[in-house]
């Protein structure tokens, strides 16, 4: 018996219902000076990506880190991993091991964000995190992204186009300078800029000459924090004249002697492709003998008699306009001791001496003389050329004094007579010799070679991104050869010239900052030079300062298996960098230490999962200007057990077998039970049965022995159990005579045949091949057409085993191919040959395309789309089809267009409106049939405000808020934003934003004081976004003018008390009561002087006697003492008995000298109204309380 077993579970991965999990440690990087520069590290661990940041060491960029679980993406991968480990041993033998699933899913848009900004960090950029919420709120001077190189060289034929694309927030401005000038784009027809770009366009079309826009050109990307600069673009077009006309006479050579044919083709730009050919456009034969050099002259070591059986043209291959120019021909003539050409000496050992040519020792032909020297620049290859002319012909040989020749560098080209060395270095200069060598002697020539170097990079200044308060620096250090010097300027002014910042210090290639602040913010170039070459490099410096973000989606689910390790990532952002801090469950300390370790990055690792660590996580960043949190719910499950295993078993042929597997697993997670045979999916027939605990084989086969191995899984793990089935054949009763032969696949069919050919169908015959002991059960014939899937087969019926002949159901036009496949019970045969071709007559389309639709990409169009027609429905030639569209319920006609592709864009609709749309398939023999109407929609926009946008407020505790759905929505509308403020005068409270479904209209909000006041701003959306706003406001609370809030609140308290209201009316009615009492007493009283024991003397203006009378004027109409005010505000007398009246007899009143009345004081009133009135005092309420008192 035999047994194997493995087990596991998802070691240090969980699953993931937002992000996945799990990673291993980041190599910290720290920066130079701490809380200075960014520093982020990535790593990658099996099964983990893992960007983060220093804790110290950046300032405004996001510490993140990707914690992402693998998968298995089939059953077939996850087995072949683990059965490697588990490889079958010795029959009885059992061995476990660890079996590890990790869960692989589509990272989120954060991860891509974080793996993009390590990336660049690895570089060397500093980016901000590419979350678009993030992107779009915070401020970005300039960077110049895309430019043309600096050496521009353009086809004359075509219009000119100078490349500059840059980015920012707010997005840059461009203009450019031509020769160090300003170049004035709009006052030239033939340039413009490309939109929401800096890019150059210079249109030949209308005429003009490319050669007038020759020049130096410099683009420039501002916005308000900073102006980024392109490299300094040099324009030239190309050129490619014509070869001088010129007359060569025969070239007379004595046969032997070396000779030179000059090519000197004209100066194109770029420099052309040389090569020779004969006047009939043959190659010329080159080998150690006759070469070309790289100066495009034709070399002949020796001339021989052969050479003049051709002529020698030189042709020039100009780059961009892709001519070919060809000089007149040499033609040579050979002087020579034997005229006769005899072939055969050719291959003679002594060529030379049978043709009887002196033999000579090497000399030189190029270079000239015994020594030379050659400068090439840093970066550049080097071609170093030695061509030797002797008799024989001379070998080359190359050498460098003092040391050997790079051989990862080096390369011989032109038959040993050139040595290129590429990507040359200082290292690479000194002294090099060629040595051409024949019978004869030999002769070596020296090249010095020196290696200068235009500016290249040692340190490049990158972006820097601080918080404010902050130091940082920026390094331009290059090198070069000579020694290239350093030029700083700021936004494209020279450093010298700017203001003076009393923060910044420029130390050489440095520029070293103290205590930024927000106006600190600018672009800086620096240009390094030498007499080679230059480089110029922009960095920002930008001063954030955002409150702590939290980058990962919110609320993560994270499920791990028992007893394994996890880590839950909370990548942030904020500058100040903020310090991070965990909680378990929203309460306790900060988590660190024991079974968790947080690491530098943010992340928190617990090291062994336990049933008490399930619950909620939360993160924590804080910095000075706020903090931010997130949480991650860990869920913790059971592993995954095979606690009943299958069993090795021997059976014979015929009987049944059933092997066990009982699993034990989380009852929260869906588990799945599949069976492998020999590690490859076991594919369940007839004869066997599977069930969740068992696998049963029914009139078991030879062909089933094997190992069969269980496999149980869940999302998060996987346990697995192997055993092996040996099937014993029955010798004693063999059931036929080819029981004891083995059997096989059946052979291949052949020799196809089609007859009986008619418009739609056709007969195909072929011959079986051998079954090798296994009866073939079924033929399965294969087509292949060579319009739309050449070489691409096809299943196109089935037939059973006992036919070899057919009649197949064709579709029109089509140019089928067939062949056909034999099976039977060990599998299936290679297909045949294929027959020959037969193609079916053209019919219009019997069916129209489908899954058509109709959607707006834009506001203002709708993009037809259909699923296209394959080569068995197409029925003709040139299938198109006919797409026709029109308003919805409206009686305009339709509108029709005949496309080739699966695709059509309406254009210039309005927003957001229904259509008809139709598709019609159409070939050259007819229109397929009326397609169906299909109701698409145009793109939607942006909604219009909400109507009718009502705010009421009942009480001091609640607002009720009530609107309309927009007159315009422009699109389905998928909800409302309301945002909303608390003021109080100027002050103003945290905005509040709650979002809606498009189905409410109605929101009640409690207040949080009743002294405080609302605005209001609501909005609707559609897929597109937020539309136009409507902004209300609170009503203003009745006492609002009271001068404080406390004392208008408890006076509202205090007035609307009972006891206070009963307290005021008792007060009300005393004060009635002591007036009448006053009104009655002064009515009893009679004639009194009129000033009676005065309280306050008169004043010395006031004419006196000595007792007490004065003078009365009424011109004031001031009320006399005892008068009451009516309630008109007009003055009336109080009727009293006590009055002037009685001391006088009527008419005026009288003063004699002394003062004293000398008539009578009386009133404007008539006798019979007072009369009237005496005769009503005794009904009168007054008379009635007199009467009492």
């Amino acid at each position: 018996m035999r047994r194997l077993a493995a087990r596991g579970a998802a070691g240090d991965a969980g699953e993931v219902a937002a992000p996945a999990t799990d990673s291993t440690d980041c190599a910290q990087g720290r920066s130079p000076r701490p809380r200075r520069l960014i520093d982020l590290c990535a790593i990658w661990d099996p099964g983990a990506f893992l960007p983060s940041a220093s804790w110290k060491s950046a300032s405004g960029i996001a510490r993140r880190r990707l914690n992402e679980a693998e998968t298995l993406s089939s059953v077939r991968q996850a087995q072949l991993e683990r059965l490697e480990a588990a490889r079958p041993r010795r029959p009885g033998s059992r061995e476990r091991g660890p079996v590890l699933r990790m869960a692989r899913q589509q990272p989120p848009p954060w991860v891509h964000a974080a793996v993009l900004l390590c990336l660049l960090c690895l570089s060397g950029a500093i980016e901000i995190p590419m979350d678009p919420s993030i992107q779009n709120e915070l401020s970005q001077p300039p960077t110049i992204t895309k430019q043309s190189v600096k050496d521009h060289i353009v086809d004359p034929r075509d219009n000119i186009l100078i490349e500059c694309e840059a980015k920012g927030n707010p997005a840059p401005s461009f203009h450019w300078t031509r020769n160090s000038r300003y170049f004035n784009i709009a006052k030239d027809p033939r340039v413009s800029m490309r939109r929401r770009s800096g890019t150059l366009v210079i249109d030949f079309r209308s005429g003009g000459r490319p050669e007038e826009y020759e020049g130096e050109y410099q683009c420039f990307a501002r916005n308000k924090y900073g102006t980024a600069l392109s490299n300094r673009i040099r324009l030239q077009v190309s050129k490619s004249p014509l070869w001088p006309k010129e007359n060569l006479d025969p070239v007379v050579v004595q046969e032997g002697a070396p000779l030179t044919l000059q090519c000197n083709p004209p100066p194109g730009l770029p420099s052309p492709v040389i090569f020779w050919m004969s006047s009939s456009m043959e190659p010329i034969t080159q080998d150690k003998r006759v070469s070309q050099g790289h100066n495009g002259d034709l070399y002949f070591s020796n001339v021989m008699l052969q050479d003049m059986q051709t002529d020698y043209s030189c042709n020039a291959r100009f780059h961009f306009t892709h001519t070919i120019q060809q000089k007149n021909a040499f033609t040579l003539k050979v002087l020579t001791n034997n005229p006769y050409n005899d072939s055969s000496l050719r291959n003679h050992p002594d060529m030379y001496s049978a043709r009887g040519v002196a033999e000579r020792t090497p000399s030189f032909m190029y270079p000239q003389g015994t020594a030379s020297s050659q400068m090439v620049l840093r970066g550049m290859d080097l071609l170093l050329e030695c061509i030797a002319s002797g008799v024989p012909t001379p070998d080359i040989a190359w050498y460098k004094k003092g040391g050997d020749l790079p051989s990862d560098k080096a390369k011989f080209e032109n038959f040993n007579k050139a040595l290129r060395i590429t990507n040359v270095s200082e290292e690479d200069s000194g002294e090099y010799f060629c040595l051409a060598s024949n019978k004869m002697g030999s002769t070596r020539h020296t090249i010095s070679v020196r290696v200068k170097a235009a500016p290249y990079w040692l340190d490049e200044p990158k972006n820097l991104i601080l918080a404010p308060g902050e130091d940082g620096r920026l390094v331009c250090r290059a090198n070069g050869n000579p020694k290239p010097t350093v030029q700083w300027m700021i936004n494209g002014e020279p450093l010298q010239s700017a203001p003076p910042n009393p923060n910044r210090e420029v130390a050489g290639d440095t520029i070293i900052f103290r205590d930024t602040q927000i106006s600190s913010r600018a672009v800086y170039q620096c240009n390094t030079s030498n007499e080679h070459g230059y480089l110029l490099a922009n960095a920002f410096v930008s001063v954030l300062d955002v409150p702590p973000r939290m980058l990962s989606p919110r609320n993560q689910l994270i499920r791990v298996i028992l007893y394994n390790r996890t880590r839950l990532d909370c990548p942030f952002f904020g500058s100040p960098i903020p310090t991070l801090r965990w909680f378990k469950n929203g309460q306790g300390s900060n988590l660190d230490g024991g079974n968790y370790h947080v690491y530098e990055n943010g992340s928190l690792e617990i090291k062994m999962i336990r049933k008490e660590d399930q619950g909620i996580y939360t993160c924590v960043a804080t910095n000075i200007l706020g903090k931010a949190e997130n949480q991650v719910r860990l869920e913790v499950k059971d592993p995954t057990r095979i606690f009943r295993m299958p069993e090795d078993q021997v059976a014979k042929r015929g009987t049944t077998v059933q092997l066990e597997c009982r699993v034990k697993h989380d009852p929260s997670l869906k588990l799945t039970v599949s069976w492998l045979k020999d590690d490859e999916p076991l594919y369940i027939g007839n004869r066997m049965k599977k069930e969740d605990d068992s696998l049963t084989i029914f009139g078991v086969a030879e062909r089933d022995q094997g190992s069969y191995t269980c496999v149980a899984s869940t999302e998060l793990d996987q346990d697995l159990a192997k055993a092996y089935l040996t099937v014993l054949a029955d010798q004693a009763t063999p059931t036929n005579h080819l029981a004891a032969l083995p059997k096989g696949r059946p052979d291949r069919p052949r020799d196809l045949e089609l007859t009986d050919l008619a418009e739609r169908s056709v007969r195909l015959t072929w011959i079986p091949g051998d079954d090798n002991n296994s009866p073939i059960t079924d033929y399965v014939v294969q087509f292949e057409e060579d319009q739309f899937q050449p070489g691409v087969w096809h299943d196109h019926s089935k037939f059973p085993g006992s036919v070899n002949s057919a009649v197949l159901q064709l579709s029109p036009y089509v140019n089928y191919q067939f062949r056909v496949i034999a099976i039977n019970e060990v599998g299936s045969s290679h297909p045949s040959l294929p027959s020959e071709r037969y193609r079916t007559s053209g019919a219009p389309p019997e069916s129209n395309p489908a899954d058509v639709k109709g959607e707006g990409t834009r506001k203002n169009n709708m993009e037809i789309t259909w699923t296209p027609m394959n080569a068995t429905s197409a029925f003709g030639p040139n299938l198109r089809y006919i797409v026709k569209w029109r308003r919805r319920e409206t009686r305009e006609s339709w509108n029709n267009v005949t496309v080739w592709g699966s695709r059509y864009v309406v254009g210039q609709t309005p927003v957001y409106v229904p259509y008809e749309i139709r598709v019609q398939a159409e070939n050259d023999f007819g229109k397929g049939p009326e397609p169906d109407t299909v109701i698409g929609y145009s793109g939607e926009d942006l909604p219009s405000a909400p109507r009718r946008f009502r705010v009421r407020q009942p009480n001091l505790e609640t607002i009720n808020l009530e609107w309309d759905h927009p007159e315009h929505p422009n699109g389905i509308l998928i909800g409302y934003t309301l945002k909303y403020v608390a003021f109080n005068g100027t002050k103003l409270g945290k905005q509040i934003v709650e979002n809606f479904s498009p189905n409410q209209t109605k929101f009640t909000m409690q207040r949080a004081d009743p002294v405080s006041r609302y605005r209001f701003t609501l909005s609707a959306r559609t897929q597109v976004g937020s539309g136009e706003a409507v902004t209300e406001e609170s009503p203003a609370p009745p006492n609002e003018a009271t001068p404080t809030a406390a004392y208008t609140n408890n006076q509202a308290d205090i007035a609307t008390q009972g006891w206070f209201i009963g307290l005021m009316c008792a007060i009300a009615l005393l004060v009635l009561i002591l007036l009448i009492v006053c009104f009655i007493k002064r009515s009893r009283g009679g004639k009194y002087p009129v000033r009676e024991k005065k309280d306050v003397p008169l004043g010395p203006e006031d004419p006196k006697e000595e007792d007490g009378s004065f003078d009365y004027s009424d011109e004031d109409n001031k009320p006399l003492q005892g008068s009451q005010t009516s309630l008109d505000g007009t003055i009336k007398q109080q009727e009293s008995d006590d009055s002037l009246v009685d001391y006088g007899e009527g008419g005026e009143g009288q003063f004699n000298e002394d003062g004293s009345f000398i008539g009578q004081y009386t009133v404007k009133k008539d006798k019979e109204e007072t009369e009237g009135n005496e005769s009503s005092e005794a009904t009168s309420p007054v008379n009635a309380i007199y009467s009492l008192a």
